[in-house]
């Protein structure tokens, strides 16, 4: 996850606005209610002490913005007496609803789970002459975020066969290497994106021939691969079914992890390079001693939005854990720094 869009709101001085607006489901009047809802949480920000200016800066990025696609996406907005300092689409899929904060510290903690639940996938579907490539970013009960698509080779990259014995053979001949031509240039671009991107993962899906091709060609990359036999892109049932199967693998990535920094948590602990507890947190995060803060995976940490600040000032970076801890935070230290009781 990229973090230094975060780390430099933390250059602005407080107070800040954080807002919150959900995902809805799409309506006709989609526009009329997203502005209900905006005008809502303006006066909710406002009762708490936010000055006309930074709720002006507020309205003014909304104003800017497709109101439809807020409704539907959801939104988040941080602001202080300078501007809009974060403006993003924001699907609030743990149902927090919409919510205000006015503070001395920007309240990312919802923000920072949900971006911590999204894989980037770099998807591969074969077909019987090429493949379509897909830079999808993907998480359970999300819509699939498409980064971008490209189709290589194509139907009319093969001859068409004839029946006519030798001839055909040779027509076969060089059919077959054409496929075997149009796959080697879907590794090479799998390989050239992945490169560049670098995915959590990139799966095969398809055609089941041009996949064990594909599959093949890319052994030997260093690449984490994964397979799935259901979906494809031939229609919208095809692609209903990959979705499915894509949210479930983001589902299973996500899930693994958190795991995987539980079981490095307990491991910190057994060799004093982990602790648990707001107190503990915040004062090792002063020393710069954090080097990831773990986040429960679903229970917002005691003074979380002042744990995130003094965290990611620090260059520290955020994950989910799947354990209960105390005060619903730990750390991963950098090194063991004194704190007290």
């Amino acid at each position: 996850m990229q973090l230094e869009t975060l780390r430099k709101m933390y250059d602005h001085n407080g107070p800040f606005a954080t807002v919150y607006l959900e995902s809805r489901s799409p309506a006709e009047d989609a526009e009329h209610q997203a502005q209900l809802r905006w005008d809502e949480l303006r006066n909710r920000l406002a009762q708490a002490g936010a000055p006309d200016t930074v709720l002006d800066h507020l309205n003014a990025a909304l104003e800017r913005s497709e109101l439809t696609e807020v409704q539907t996406n959801g939104r988040i907005m941080v602001a202080n007496a300078d501007g809009v300092l974060l403006d993003e689409a924001f699907d609030a899929s743990q149902g927090a609803g919409d919510h205000v904060h006015w503070q001395d510290h920007p309240e990312l903690g919802d923000y920072l789970r949900e971006r911590q639940r999204v894989v980037d996938l770099l998807v591969v579907v074969a077909h019987q002459t090429g493949a379509t490539i897909r830079q999808l970013q993907v998480a359970e009960d999300h819509s699939l975020d498409q980064q971008s698509s490209e189709a290589v080779g194509g139907d009319d990259a093969v001859s068409k066969l004839r029946e006519n014995g030798m001839a055909h053979s040779r027509i076969q001949n060089r059919a077959d290497e054409v496929v075997k031509q149009n796959l080697r240039e879907v590794a090479d671009d799998v390989r050239d994106i992945a490169r560049r991107w670098d995915p959590h993962v990139v799966v095969l899906a398809g055609e089941v021939q041009g996949r064990s091709a594909l599959r093949d060609e890319l052994a030997d990359d260093q690449l984490q691969l994964h397979e799935i036999d259901q979906g494809g892109t031939d229609d919208a049932t095809a692609e209903a079914l990959l979705a499915d199967e894509l949210r479930a693998l983001a589902q299973r990535i996500t899930q693994r992890r958190s795991a995987d920094n539980a079981q490095r948590y307990e491991y910190g602990l057994a060799h004093n390079t982990a602790l648990a507890g707001a107190k503990a947190v915040s004062q090792s995060a002063e020393q710069g001693a954090v080097e990831t803060l773990l986040l429960e995976y679903d229970r917002p940490a005691s003074d979380e939005a002042e744990l995130v600040a003094a965290a990611l000032r620090t260059g520290a970076d955020t994950e989910l854990i799947d354990t209960e801890v105390e005060d619903g935070v730990a750390a991963l230290l950098r090194f063991e720094a004194a704190t007290s009781s």
